[in-house]
């Protein structure tokens, strides 16, 4: 799809200088920039490229005044950053803006589903779901019995939701992920076989949260794993059964959380960080890449290391391993010379 240079500036508001009628159809960085794609100058210490780039049109502040010739269409705003935001913005919903039953898809005669919906080609939806408006589902993916989808909502390619889940409004879960998959609950016996738990509890994932690609978040064994309100995660990671996240907390890729741990709300932890099972992390923490917990955290802790310090102690401490192997030949020298 191509758009003017005029076109651009009245979703903009801004102000188009050179012809009004060039086109673009799509977007590139300012020093990759090439014929027909659009680009912004924001940042002072890329202004050198706005007189050579090869885009047609470029976003500007309106405090910009070019030094030399300027080839390209400029558009002018008041804050260009935040005008190509609203482009990308304003470009991914066109992009996203499929509708209607794709075939071949299945769609149980139970199930009830609202407005403005699209599903993609080789997509199940099974008994008693219930689906809400303007809701996305992509090809080839599996929406199990009795799931309840809100508005609003974006089911990218092969997301897999076992029955019984709960999504809410305005949920973007990203390719290859799984809701409501059995949790890691067996029991040995005598002769040390395992006998697997039946996981008969469910997920609910609650407004306005984002799941990164090819992640899992299992059913409670009994009551629900919840995702609450907010709650951004990254690509590849585990929640265990019967873990709770709080609003508005996020966390990287690669992470593991294991069974029952509750964490707070507003938390921000780093990637490949393991959290054992049935503990209780507080609000507002943060934690480190790669670190471990092992151990229950208070309100606002900075944490680093496996099993994870204090941050300021875990830096302090740091200084010391660094030097651990001068320490221990100084030591070695002086019982030499008792």
């Amino acid at each position: 799809m191509k758009f003017t240079a005029q076109q651009i500036a009245d979703i903009l508001k801004g102000e188009v200088i050179g012809d009004s009628f060039t086109e673009v159809y799509k977007l590139s960085k300012i020093e990759e920039g090439v014929e027909g794609s659009l680009t912004f100058l924001s940042n002072p210490k890329y202004t050198n490229y706005i007189y050579s780039t090869q885009a047609s049109i470029v976003i500007v502040n309106h405090s910009f005044v070019p030094e030399n010739e300027v080839k390209t269409t400029l558009i002018k705003v008041e804050d260009a950053y935040k005008a190509f935001s609203t482009l990308l913005e304003f470009y991914n919903q066109i992009k996203l803006s499929k509708s209607g039953i794709e075939t071949p898809s299945f769609i149980s005669d139970s199930a009830v589903y609202g407005n403005n919906i699209y599903v993609g080609a080789f997509s199940y939806i099974g008994n008693n779901v219930v689906i809400g408006n303007n809701v996305k589902i992509y090809p080839n993916t599996f929406i199990g019995d009795n799931v309840k989808i809100g508005d609003n909502v974006i089911l990218f390619s092969g997301v897999k939701i076992y029955s019984e889940s709960i999504i809410g409004n305005n949920c973007n879960i990203h390719s290859g992920t799984i809701i409501g998959s059995d949790g890691f609950g067996f029991v040995p016996d005598k002769e040390g076989n395992y006998s697997k738990i039946p996981q008969i509890g469910n997920v609910i994932i609650e407004d306005d949260v984002e799941i990164g690609a090819c992640s899992t978040i299992d059913r409670a064994t009994l009551g629900s794993t919840i995702i609450k309100k907010g709650v951004k995660l990254d690509n590849q990671i585990q929640i265990a059964h019967n873990v709770e996240i709080g609003e508005n907390t996020v966390i990287a890729a690669q992470t593991g959380i294991a069974g029952s741990t509750k964490i707070g709300k507003g938390c921000v932890i780093g990637g490949q960080v393991g959290i054992s099972g049935h503990l209780v992390i507080g609000d507002r923490v943060k934690i480190q890449a790669q670190s471990g917990i092992g151990r229950n955290i208070k309100n606002d802790e900075v944490l680093q290391g496996s099993p994870a310090l204090g941050y300021a102690d875990y830096n302090k401490s740091y200084v010391h391993f660094k030097n651990l192997p001068k320490i221990v030949k100084e030591i070695d020298s002086l019982q030499k010379n008792k």
